[in-house]
């Protein structure tokens, strides 16, 4: 737990330090990118046994913050990028899939470490994670061919089979083991499976770094404006979640949307940019790990300082 507290603390640094690792090992770590799906899987069941029916069902008397956020996560959000992307590089760009892609995935598991230690509601985060991920063999296939139609050419089936295998099996064992040791079962295995998960988290993003190095190679002259739009997108999926968010005013829930909103589940995304879409789909999803993490640090930073009043008071809530 020890390992997993210091993680958690440097976690802004490690993962892009772990891209960085993937893309200067690639032709090391290229052979074991096909245990990427399975990694992640185990990730995913990890999430899942903290959170049983009981939370889901407490969320769900509250369905005007989930639909608003979901309203904020994929539709305003990808049609944002999609507006962006097709204006600096044309609608056809396999660029403007990458930020749509971006946009649309599921809410990244990271949020719920950053939800609670910036004073949000940790219960509602991980259900929002919990259904989003329950519902993503849907709306990603769904999103991207009403946004692209048969400008791209995607195998939905397969696209919807692999985020069953590695999303929602695991969430639903998850829930079940959670539901059939009567909440008990994270405490017991949680000094173990923990830290194993952050281990696995940082290999499914160095493998799928070592995976599209050779693309990245090509794209020195496009890196000059897709890194500005990148960290611009994602500052947007921020500001349009803490925005988005003031009608409740509720601080617990202006936190945990402004996260659900501005984090997105970009290891499941750069597994379906590289299995289903043209490589160069996976840059800007790449380049939004690189941004994602320290960009939470800097919104809590300023959660701190917009909520100075109780923002140091507050301990981190947990899940009972």
């Amino acid at each position: 737990m020890a390992f997993s507290r210091w993680f958690e603390k440097w976690m802004f640094l490690l993962i892009p330090g772990s891209l960085v690792i993937g893309f200067l090992c690639s032709s090391v770590l290229r052979p074991m990118v096909d245990a990427v799906p399975y990694l992640f899987a185990y990730v995913t069941l990890t999430m899942a046994i903290g959170c049983g029916l009981g939370q889901l069902r407490q969320v769900l008397r509250r369905p005007g913050i989930i639909g608003w956020t979901f309203v904020l996560t994929h539709i305003a959000a990808p049609l944002i990028a999609y507006g962006i992307g097709a204006a600096l590089f044309g609608a056809h760009s396999p660029y403007v899939v990458g930020f749509v892609l971006f946009a649309i995935i599921p809410l990244g598991v990271s949020s719920v470490l950053w939800v609670g230690m910036s004073g949000g509601s940790v219960a509602l985060m991980l259900a929002l994670v919990v259904i989003d991920s329950a519902i993503s063999p849907i709306v990603v296939p769904s999103g991207i061919k009403l946004m692209f139609g048969a400008v791209v050419d995607i195998d939905t089936g397969g696209m919807i089979r692999d985020l069953v295998l590695i999303i929602v099996a695991p969430t639903v064992i998850g829930v079940t083991l959670y539901e059939l040791s009567k909440g008990r079962i994270q405490s017991k295995v949680q000094h173990i499976a923990s830290p194993i998960s952050k281990l696995c988290f940082v290999a499914v993003v160095a493998l799928n770094a070592a995976a599209i190095e050779p693309y990245v190679e090509q794209l020195k002259d496009d890196m000059i404006r897709l890194v500005p739009v990148s960290i611009l997108l994602v500052a947007i999926c921020y500001a349009l979640g803490y925005f988005g968010a003031l009608p409740f005013r509720n601080r617990e829930t202006l936190v945990t949307v402004s996260y659900a909103s501005g984090m997105r589940n970009i290891s499941l995304g750069i597994v379906l940019a590289m299995g289903y879409f043209d490589p160069l789909s996976a840059v800007p999803v790449v380049l939004s790990i690189l941004i994602q993490q320290p960009m939470a640090t800097l919104h809590h930073y300023v959660l701190q300082k917009l909520n100075k009043p109780d923002a140091g008071e507050r301990s981190p809530i947990h899940v009972r």
